[in-house]
């Protein structure tokens, strides 16, 4: 077993596209241990410590559930019964947390937070989200790409709607792992190519006005809420602004035959997906779902142990 030097996941780009074909092959073999029962606990002993300040369904399911799979036990805590970023400042908080745990996941708002974080610990951080990237939903993404369809070199990636951290963290995965996204976002929702990391004039990134333009040709179409956490307070304006980046029978249309559509969800029926898209037979939101557990797994496995043979 060849133990690397620590290290975090703070977003898509803190991974080699080598590391990231070894993640894929192990989240296979693990969802295959897990699918045939089979009992496989790697990380005995080690303790996982979650941290949300935003709350979540598929993040705190899928650490919990995969931290014990593995064999280990999880810390679960909020900002209501943790002091991070109150009274303690956030470099004391890793200090401590980092020599009680083996891993720390974090689920919050800046980016900056969890890079301080980060500067501070001790053990191996992963990012659960951020305002700025979300990058183990755009891995559970890849792989489900890959176990459908194969491997995404060369193919092209469809994001209709927000400019938010779901889309800067396909722009970085793109230019990583050599494949392309066409990008339409409403007037003033556009990608910030500065905070991804991603040039502009990048090969990796188009960027269309009209959707159906950009999903022209594609073979994954994928989408995001109109209204992410912490921008509630815009939903009123922002769906009238994005109201025709609803991803619908006719953008898929125009999309590869064997298309595939994802939404990382929750979803919002009606707004940025069509009941019949989101339900219909090219989507594979639920392999999708399930799948970061399956990723996270391997990802923690790589951070605590190195390559496993």
């Amino acid at each position: 077993m060849n133990v690397p030097p620590m290290k975090h996941y703070l977003q898509f780009n803190d991974l080699s596209a080598d590391e990231y074909n070894y993640l894929f092959s192990r989240a296979a073999l693990i969802k295959g241990k897990f699918k045939s029962y089979e009992k496989y606990h790697p990380l005995a002993d080690r303790t996982l410590a979650m941290i949300f300040e935003k709350a979540s369904t598929r993040t705190r399911v899928s650490f919990e559930a995969g931290m014990y799979q593995l064999g280990g036990s999880v810390v679960h805590l909020t900002t209501g019964d943790s002091q991070l970023g109150r009274a303690e400042p956030i470099e004391d908080s890793a200090r401590v947390i980092s020599r009680m745990t083996d891993l720390v996941m974090i689920r919050t708002y800046e980016q900056s937070k969890i890079e301080r974080f980060a500067a501070h610990s001790r053990v191996p951080v992963i990012n659960g989200l951020t305002n700025e990237f979300h990058p183990c939903q755009i891995l559970a993404d890849l792989f489900t790409y890959i176990e459908h369809r194969g491997s995404i070199r060369g193919k092209v990636v469809a994001w209709v709607g927000d400019g938010n951290n779901m889309a800067n963290t396909w722009l970085q995965a793109a230019e990583l792992l050599d494949f392309t996204v066409h990008v339409s976002t409403p007037s003033g929702y556009e990608i910030d190519h500065a905070v991804a990391g991603v040039q502009h004039g990048s090969s990796s990134c188009k960027v269309f006005k009209d959707p159906m333009q950009a999903c022209a040709g594609a073979d994954l179409v994928t989408t995001d809420v109109w209204t992410s956490m912490g921008y509630e307070a815009e939903n009123e304006a922002r769906k009238k602004a994005f109201a025709d980046w609803c991803v619908d029978r006719d953008m898929m249309a125009v999309a590869q035959p064997d298309a595939l559509f994802m939404h990382c969800l929750p979803a919002h029926r009606g707004e940025e997906v069509e009941a019949e898209v989101i339900d219909g037979p090219q989507s594979v939101v639920w392999d999708e779902a399930e799948n970061r557990m399956h990723v996270q797994k391997a990802l923690m496995e790589y951070l605590l142990l190195g390559r496993v043979d």
